[in-house]
């Protein structure tokens, strides 16, 4: 398995914070937003290469993964215009074509077993070749809203709508297989701008989901970024207990 950290944003709704600090490297409980990925997947054994973008304000990350235990793994990839989620997805498929592929928001925080998530992959139901972590938002309007069959196979998604039916949202995590991977490289880049607008509908009925009941929040907003810093200390102690 190959892993895609989407890390590139510039964090826009969070200013002044990241006036000079890059979006993936805001601190939580003192430590970078980076760093909860990377401790979710440097240690596994399975994960070969993790693939991390960069845009706006890459020096501080550079550094970072510099000192990071983790550094024989990871490969930088600088983007000078941003090519959106899903233009990244398209611009690195040389190097994740041939293998399974975690794709992942690197700007959501998050906690879970990955293992977990990987096996729910690995037993998709047939017909399926990706597998979408979904979770429980408390702002809904806000999210990629997801209509599920009895099998949880994503057979709906809204995108951002105002009255989405339901609070079960994608969380910008996914496994794709190979055959996945090289479906979007039939797209073309012209097609994929963004992996929820581009990629996603294109798989309905062929993705199932994994529901991450740990924790998961966007916190591209100072009240979400307040809203984590008071919920998450707790949930990781326990959590690592």
């Amino acid at each position: 398995m190959k892993a895609l950290l989407l890390a590139a944003g510039m964090g826009s709704r969070l200013r002044p914070i990241t006036d000079t600090v890059p979006k993936c490297m805001v601190p939580i409980m003192g430590r970078p937003l980076l760093d909860y990925w990377l401790d979710l997947l440097g240690p596994a054994k399975g994960c070969d290469e993790i693939i991390i973008n960069t845009h706006y304000l890459p020096e501080p990350v550079h550094r970072h993964v510099a000192n990071s235990p983790y550094r024989s793994k990871i490969k930088l990839v600088h983007e000078g215009a941003l090519l959106g989620t899903g233009g990244t997805l398209m611009a690195n498929l040389p190097r994740l074509i041939g293998s399974d592929a975690l794709i992942a928001h690197a700007d959501n925080l998050t906690l879970f077993r990955l293992a977990d998530f990987v096996q729910a992959f690995e037993q998709r139901p047939t017909g399926c070749v990706a597998t979408m972590m979904s979770f429980d938002t408390d702002s809904p309007q806000t999210c990629g809203i997801l209509e599920l069959d009895a099998e949880g196979v994503v057979q709906g998604f809204h995108e951002k709508v105002a009255n989405p039916p339901g609070t079960l949202a994608n969380a910008a995590v996914f496994m794709f297989s190979n055959a996945a991977l090289g479906t979007i490289r039939e797209l073309g880049r012209q097609c994929v701008s963004e992996i929820s607008l581009d990629i996603v509908p294109r798989l309905l009925g062929r993705m199932n989901t994994w529901r991450n009941t740990t924790y998961h929040r966007d916190i591209g907003s100072p009240e979400a970024l307040s809203a984590a810093e008071n919920e998450f200390p707790d949930i990781y102690k326990a959590f690592h207990q």
